[in-house]
């Protein structure tokens, strides 16, 4: 990992992928899949607006570590139709985001993301292979 960002750095970046996620929720309606569209980018929002509110009250690194556990928590959703699994899809795409932001090593997300648990897995509340179970929300 590079250089760690500091706490105003962190929260500007979000701010700014914030703004891209609301543009995005404005466009929706002129998308083939306005719905998921719609809902990638609320997940998105959300996202941004949790690692900002940690942000305020935990040391950087905390931080990327509090992002790294939501990450390992989401369900693996590759491979499904672009409009399917819009929030959970979302969520990882805001995460990664996330990752770029601070300049995550990709060999550590690489293992966060082997964690993650299979879809049926994570839709029945099972442990994922991290032993957490699944916490995202409908």
């Amino acid at each position: 990992m590079k250089e760690t960002m500091n706490t105003e750095q962190i929260l500007q970046g979000l701010k700014h992928y914030r703004r891209i996620a609301r543009q995005d929720m404005l466009r929706s309606v002129e998308t083939s899949y306005p719905d998921a569209f719609m809902k990638h980018a609320e997940a998105r929002r959300e996202i941004y607006a949790d690692l900002s509110s940690y942000a305020e009250q935990h040391a950087p690194a905390d931080v990327i570590e509090h992002a790294l556990e939501l990450y390992r928590d989401l369900p693996f959703v590759t491979g499904t139709a672009a409009h399917e699994h819009a929030e959970v899809k979302g969520r990882e795409n805001a995460l990664e985001n996330f990752f770029l932001l601070v300049g995550l090593d990709p060999k550590t997300r690489r293992e966060a993301r082997s964690k993650r648990p299979k879809l049926g897995m994570a839709e029945a509340g099972e442990p994922s292979a991290g032993g957490q179970p699944d916490q995202t929300s409908d």
